[in-house]
């Protein structure tokens, strides 16, 4: 029970969480992950690094990445921006210092060191086949202080090593100097955010885990080089960007021209000529992939939409007309007017403009109040629109609520927001409004939590139908909304970031990329939409500590597609809406991650991802 006991604690600490989480009209900005990537190296790495050099007194390093801007550091730990100068002329990849003109540096695919000025040479930073510290090395620096403290710039950032090159650290974590290119999939389905990084590849960051994004293999950014590659031989051009859905693709090139096609790019037919800058990329509404819009680089104009297939494209560039584009997203479900969001040099903004209907452009209102100073290189929205992500150039992902959603009524699931039936019991957020009432016919549904722009909601236990209208009202607004209900819907509970609510049974912990589950251990999953229990349990009271009820029918966990003991299903006691759900793991499991769902009536919940060790 003491187990138990924390592992509520712990759960009551997520529910909190949960009815803080805001829709404000203005963005609040929380970053995913870091600006550096984890490689094996010697430390995290990041983007590439040209130069590096010492203060005269040594007190300070600089950095200047391969975007121009200079970075720079007096503790060796946190990178501030740099008014110093362009970095000291210096010649030829050979570096010492007068005083020591025996001990001599060259850099190259390695760094070496001689003693002897020049005669025999040591290989500091090779291991293997690779440099411990990655490469190649594009300039080395010896501080004026000391002979022994080293600093190295090349593909993978900047590295100290304060003891002439016997060892080496990362200074990467902080140094803001990320090239993500592109945003590849918002947390969900079992994996964390994804985003695709300029001379590195595809990485992810893992809920829970180290704050570094980790290299991975993204089948579906691999299939869209490959389509690039394809289009690009098919039309003679070197093709800048693609976008589509189902057969209909459009294709862009670095002159502003646009071509579409309607069979898969088997034909293709110019649907813009030339003119303006390079276009950055194409964003095509799945649902109807006529509608597109697109962003260009350069000169000219920087977001034109087309609602016809490319026949006719207009100009939606109003007042960023001076400011270069890289990515559109944007979501027409509420309303006539689309939610178009743009990244742009001058970071992030957002248009209301019809998608379906050629029209006068709005004016685009800047978000990017709470976000660090530099360019937007990619925007994007999750499945349901409910948050938004943005990449910043040399600083890494941002994510907020989505201001277009922010006065919208709307209801999604609590444990991790989807859209999907509900079950009698189950836990719900209305979005968009502070709740005062929520009911179908004379059913009242408990109002447990409500802020401006959260309410917290439960399906009453008497509930039958399998169609309700859910009629709400939220500070002198009206709506009725449809909610589809089953005798089960099982959702696993998910923190924004996509790291779920497993803990271990017997320490009461959260299980994360930082603190696997070992195998032959209890686990306890936390989740919303199991139905009803045996005894039956009133609608809006918290269960009970001892004894709580029990689901009332058979619920199964599966990991890795292989089913679980389970061994107890029941309401999460001292808590409302949730359910409690314990399983043994297997006594011989493979270490890593694993997808764990839970499952009842033949209906799944989300999946979600768990870590292993044997």
């Amino acid at each position: 029970m003491r187990a138990l006991i924390l592992s509520i604690a712990v759960a009551g600490q997520w529910t909190a969480f949960a009815q803080e989480r805001a829709l404000a009209p203005k963005p609040e900005w929380r970053r995913i992950g870091s600006s550096s990537v984890d490689l094996s190296l010697a430390g995290p790495a990041t983007g590439p690094a040209d130069s590096v050099w010492y203060s005269p007194d040594g007190a300070k390093l600089y950095a200047r990445a391969r975007s121009g801007r200079i970075w720079e550091t007096s503790d060796f730990e946190t990178w501030s921006a740099s008014s110093s100068a362009e970095p000291p002329a210096r010649a030829g990849r050979l570096r010492y210092i007068p005083s020591e003109a025996n001990r001599l540096f060259l850099f190259g695919s390695n760094v070496y060191r001689s003693e002897d000025g020049g005669q025999a040479w040591t290989n500091l930073t090779a291991y293997r086949d690779r440099p411990i510290i990655g490469g190649p090395q594009n300039d080395l620096a010896i501080s004026p202080a000391s002979v022994e403290q080293v600093a190295v710039a090349n593909d993978f950032g900047v590295w100290r090593s304060a003891d002439a090159g016997l060892s080496w650290t990362s200074l990467n974590q902080t140094l803001p100097n990320l090239p993500i290119r592109r945003i590849l999939s918002t947390p969900g389905r079992g994996s964390g955010a994804r985003i695709l990084i300029d001379g590195i590849g595809p990485a992810e960051w893992q809920p829970g885990g180290s704050k570094d994004w980790v290299a991975v293999s993204d089948a579906r950014a691999r299939r869209e080089e490959e389509e690039l590659a394809a289009f690009s031989s098919s039309l003679g051009v070197s093709l800048s960007a693609i976008g589509g859905s189902g057969d209909f693709r459009f294709a862009g090139g670095p002159d502003g021209r646009i071509w579409s096609s309607l069979d898969s790019g088997r034909s293709w037919r110019l649907s813009r000529a030339a003119g303006g800058g390079r276009v950055e990329s194409i964003f095509v509404d799945a649902r109807e992939p006529r509608i597109a819009v697109a962003a260009l680089g350069g000169r000219g104009p920087h977001v034109l939409r087309t609602v016809n297939g490319g026949l006719y494209w207009d100009d939606l560039s109003a007042n960023l007309s001076e400011t270069p584009a890289y990515a559109i997203a944007a979501d027409r479900s509420d309303g006539a007017d689309a939610a178009i969001y743009a990244a742009t040099e001058r970071g992030v903004f957002l248009m209301r403009a019809s998608l379906t209907a050629a029209g006068p452009s709005g004016t685009w209102t800047s978000l990017s109040d709470g976000l660090p100073p530099g360019r937007a290189t990619d925007v994007r929205l999750d499945q349901t629109g409910n948050q938004l992500y943005v990449a910043i150039d040399g600083y890494g992902l941002f994510a907020a609520a989505s201001p277009h959603r922010a006065r919208t009524l709307r209801i999604v699931n609590a444990a991790d927001f989807s859209v999907r039936a509900a079950a009698p019991g189950s836990l719900l957020s209305v979005l968009g409004g502070r709740v005062e009432r929520a009911q179908t016919g004379q059913l009242k549904f408990p109002i447990l939590a409500s802020s401006a722009s959260e309410s917290q909601i439960q399906v009453p236990f008497e509930a039958t139908a399998s169609a309700l209208a859910l009629a709400i009202e939220a500070e002198g607004r009206s709506v009725t909304l449809p909610l589809q209900l089953e005798s089960v819907a099982p959702a696993i509970f998910v923190d924004r970031d996509g790291a779920p609510m497993i803990l271990d049974a017997d320490s009461g912990l959260v299980l994360d990329a930082g603190r696997a589950a070992h195998s032959g251990a209890r686990i306890q999953v936390l989740a919303t939409g199991l139905g009803l229990t045996r005894p039956a349990w009133p609608s809006g009271l918290a269960a009970p500590l001892e004894s709580p009820p029990q689901v009332a029918v058979p619920v199964q966990v599966w990991l890795d597609r292989v089913p679980l003991r389970v061994t107890r299903a029941t309401l999460a006691p001292g808590y409302i809406g949730y359910y409690l759900v314990e399983a043994e793991l297997p006594a011989l499991v493979n270490a890593g991650p694993a997808e764990l769902y839970v499952a009842a009536e033949g209906r799944e919940s989300n999946r979600v991802r768990m870590y292993l060790e044997p």
